[in-house]
């Protein structure tokens, strides 16, 4: 599907996603037309989703992350989906994961301190639909956070 090209392209807006079609057309020894064209064929294919802003959320005061990993009432027919829907209502939810197994989904969720934290959980995780089971998960460190891809 993706050709050499296609692949250096990809590799450059993963170093460096905020560079001008200009610049990047010159690493690549390409026109601005012809990476433009590519660049485009890469969203249609929906190669490229897009660029976002990453904000480091511990700069703006969050000094905890826990790692929430539940257990649902599966004896509930729309169990998933009601407490999918109410999580997503959750600001300090960052990340919602569903999972085959016995663990069903898993919240990432940060917080200011443990005062916020505690708040949040009392006030909102707990009153999410369908919790059979919670296990929570301090996070200490991130020793690896790299969504790029080996191209």
């Amino acid at each position: 599907m993706l050709d050499d090209l296609d692949r250096r392209i990809l590799r450059h807006l993963q170093a460096d996603p905020a560079q001008s079609i200009p610049d990047l057309a010159d690493r690549l020894t390409l026109t601005a037309s012809r990476l433009t064209r590519r660049i485009e064929k890469l969203r249609d294919a929906g190669v490229l989703r897009g660029q976002r802003a990453v904000i480091d959320w511990q700069a703006l005061g969050y000094a905890v992350e826990v790692s929430l990993r539940i257990t649902l009432d599966k004896t509930q027919p729309r169990a998933f989906d009601e407490f999918i829907n109410a999580a997503r209502g959750i600001a300090e939810v960052l990340e919602i994961q569903t999972f085959l197994g016995q663990v069903d989904v898993r919240l990432s969720v940060i917080a200011r301190d443990m005062a916020h934290y505690l708040d949040v959980y009392r006030d909102r995780i707990l009153t999410l639909p369908h919790v059979a089971d919670i296990e929570a998960l301090m996070h200490v460190a991130r020793i690896k956070t790299d969504e790029s891809l080996p191209l």
